[in-house]
């Protein structure tokens, strides 16, 4: 059975990120006097942000009042940030080979797709300013807010699934830069589950993680997809 769409996470995956997604985070949660750093920021790229935001709260700062109200505070800051480094920053771009991977599946017949921990706000900062909906590169895209759970879980795919009515998630590949990314993809049952090592994650780190394949390019991901199509 051949791939009919495969799924590409955001940010580290097929948009270049410099630590921004990190710094932005870090600044959110300084914004309102705590203090994380990268390493605090890694532990939680790829899930929905206001998840990451909550999670961080309630394990190194241990906050039990009001952490509701504390997560939406932080996570506005983060999203305003977010948005005004997509739309501004001059560093915003694809990453290596993307676009010319999803041209190249879309010209076999294989759909694209993105999803994101983002909420759908900075996802179309993004698309807006990468031109990737003018320009036809993509088919569909699902963000973090428009499902009940964000990753680990498969919501996402599921929806990119029914939204295409594509009736199997054998029928799928899953790429992205984290380990979460690795199990949304094996938590939906995805034909391949791709990790792309030149994101937020090193080989060394997602090697431990299920998954189908590990690349260090996206284009790689063209000759995993077909060889069956």
């Amino acid at each position: 059975m051949g791939i009919k769409l495969v799924v590409f996470d955001m940010a580290g995956t097929t948009v270049e990120d410099k630590d921004n997604v990190h710094e932005s985070l870090v600044n959110g949660f300084k914004k309102y006097n705590y203090t994380i750093n990268r390493e605090d920021a890694n532990t939680v790229m790829g899930i929905p942000k206001p998840v990451a935001i909550r999670t961080l709260l309630e394990k190194k700062f241990q906050l039990k009042e009001k952490v509701g109200e504390t997560v939406a505070k932080i996570h506005q800051a983060f999203v305003d940030d977010m948005i005004s480094f997509y739309k501004n920053d001059p560093s915003v771009k694809s990453k290596k080979n993307a676009e010319e991977t999803f041209k190249r599946l879309r010209e076999k017949g294989i759909k694209v797709g993105i999803d994101t921990g983002f909420s759908r706000d900075i996802a179309d900062a993004i698309f807006e300013r990468l031109q990737w909906n003018e320009n036809k590169l993509i088919d569909i895209s699902v963000t973090s807010d428009e499902v009940n759970n964000g990753r680990p879980f498969p919501d996402m795919i599921y929806k990119a699934m029914e939204d295409l009515n594509i009736k199997t998630a054998d029928e799928i590949a899953k790429v992205g830069d984290t380990i979460f990314d690795l199990q949304e993809g094996s938590s939906a049952g995805c034909k391949y589950v791709i990790g792309i090592t030149t994101g937020a994650y090193t080989r060394q780190e997602l090697e431990p993680e299920k998954h189908t394949h590990l690349v260090d390019d996206l284009l790689e991901v063209i000759d995993i997809v077909t060889s069956e199509n």
